[in-house]
């Protein structure tokens, strides 16, 4: 069948036309009984919106996929091009990709007419099927649709009332095929409404010309839940032509979103090579952004994409490459304090409330990160509240007497890891503290990190006084800031 080049060819061939639906939900059919992968890179979906787009294409449903920002909308509808035949036949120099047994533009039925069984025929690759347009408020009928093209009449020297002066847009040029339209709320209304007939009756008309053209297409469109209210809206009449409407959402555990962001995250091979990314510090960055889903200063209706995640990765890891080239070094492990380092790609990446405009978007990103070591910390220390100071049962006591020692522990940014070790090494009975609380065997450069948490952890908990520095943290006893506060007023 793929070796026929015309019409009379293809005839004795099996080939048989179907539908693009009927060859989706074929292909999905054959694939499902075979036990294959269909949405490879999809993670977190697998029992959720996964079945319900299978569901969908086994109902030949056009698709509404409903979700926040960076929940992998655009993805999901790229990847259904694998369930499309690798080629199909179409009449050569069809700009509508005409089937060869089934025409529908005058071009095709005209050449057919006139050249028969030796009517040239061209085979159509899937990726040549797939067609995505972004919905902005200038797109117009005649992007989507067509129009008439003066240009073509006059060149053909054709009225305006024939056919063949019509120059057919984005959708008829998608005819057996796939046609996505990203964001749709942001599509004006009225232009919403040249969709109806496509999406019910399967055809189209352009400026008053009584063509009917049933056209054969796979829609997929994708809106965000804040647009319904905020930039436009999907009009009623619409959305009930859309047969299958499906919610897509975030990540609902960490150990999927490590998954999507370790997948995702593109770094180096230098990096890769260079710069190790302990557990810890992984599970702390996604901590960051399930509390960004639920922080007060952030707008949940917005929602924090998944790409939050990703790009904090690869600020992480770029902020260790950074400081192992400063001290020369060969490889090294990243730290706490290289999430300073993150800030940049969480700011950006969230919509403030009035009081996080409030608190800036330096100081939300602050928070967050605060509210992240915190609950690392308190996943593997006890808490401090629970035990009373000055107790022979306190496990802290020798790190509080440490600082109300009058000892002061300066972590600088850049610090080489051989100055930030013999640091934290100073700090009476900190090795100890971790070797005793953390049960799994650590490597020499975890028990570090878990040492640095320690120390970021009674920061947060109001044991010890953190001071943020452009450059550096400084950790000193939170009682002799208060004592410097007491001689301020004092001399005042």
């Amino acid at each position: 069948m793929h070796q026929a080049t015309t019409l009379g060819q293809l005839k004795k061939s099996d080939y048989q036309p179907r539908s693009v639906k009927e060859e989706l939900r074929a292909n999905l059919i054959e694939k499902l009984r075979n036990k294959e992968e269909i949405f490879g890179g999809i993670v977190g979906f697998e029992d959720t919106v996964v079945p319900d787009i299978q569901r969908a294409i086994l109902s030949r449903h056009n698709v509404l996929l409903l979700g926040l920002r960076g929940q992998a909308k655009t993805r999901i509808a790229r990847l259904l091009v694998s369930l499309l035949d690798e080629y199909i036949p179409v009449v050569a120099g069809s700009e509508l990709n005409d089937d060869p047994l089934n025409p529908i533009s005058r071009f095709a039925i005209d050449l057919i007419a006139e050249k028969g069984d030796d009517t040239p025929v061209a085979w159509l690759h899937r990726d040549e099927r797939y067609v995505e347009k972004l919905a902005t408020p200038d797109v117009s009928v005649a992007d989507l649709i067509g129009d008439v093209d003066p240009i073509k009449a006059a060149t053909l020297k054709l009225p305006y009332s024939d056919e063949r002066v019509i120059h057919f847009g984005l959708i008829p040029r998608a005819h057996r095929g796939l046609f996505v339209i990203n964001e749709l709320p942001d599509l004006q209304a009225r232009i919403q409404v040249s969709l109806f007939n496509i999406l019910q009756e399967g055809d189209i008309q352009i400026r008053g010309f009584k063509l009917r053209l049933p056209l054969e297409i796979q829609f997929v469109f994708t809106a965000n839940p804040e647009d319904y209210t905020n930039r436009g809206s999907i009009i009623t009449p619409l959305k009930d032509r859309i047969e299958s409407q499906i919610l897509t959402h975030y990540p609902k555990t960490i150990e999927i979103a490590r998954s999507i962001t370790s997948q995702e995250a593109q770094l180096t091979p230098e990096q890769k090579e260079q710069v190790a990314i302990p557990d810890l510090l992984e599970i702390m960055l996604e901590q960051l952004a399930f509390s960004a889903r639920d922080s007060e200063y952030i707008d949940e209706k917005s929602g924090v994409s998944a790409r939050l995640s990703i790009s904090a990765y690869e600020n992480l890891a770029s902020t260790a490459e950074r400081r192992l080239l400063i001290n020369n070094e060969n490889k090294t492990t990243a730290r706490i304090t290289d999430f300073w380092g993150v800030v940049p790609a969480i700011t950006g990446k969230v919509e403030l409330v009035y009081e996080g405009e409030q608190e800036g978007a330096y100081g939300v990103a602050m928070k967050l990160l605060g509210q992240s070591i915190k609950e690392s910390f308190l996943a593997h220390f006890p808490d401090p509240e629970s035990v009373r100071p000055g107790r022979e049962s306190d496990p802290y006591g020798t790190i509080r007497a440490y600082f109300s020692g009058g000892n002061v522990v300066d972590l600088l940014n850049d610090d080489s890891d051989a100055e930030y070790r013999k640091k934290l090494d100073a700090v009476a009975g900190l090795r100890k503290f971790v070797e005793k609380h953390v049960e799994e065997k650590l490597s020499k450069a975890d028990t570090y990190l878990y040492m640095e948490l320690v120390l970021q952890g009674l920061a947060e908990m109001d044991v010890v006084n953190k001071d943020v520095l452009e450059n550096s943290l400084s950790f000193r006893d939170i009682l002799a800031d208060m004592l410097d506060d007491d001689l301020d007023l004092d001399f005042e």
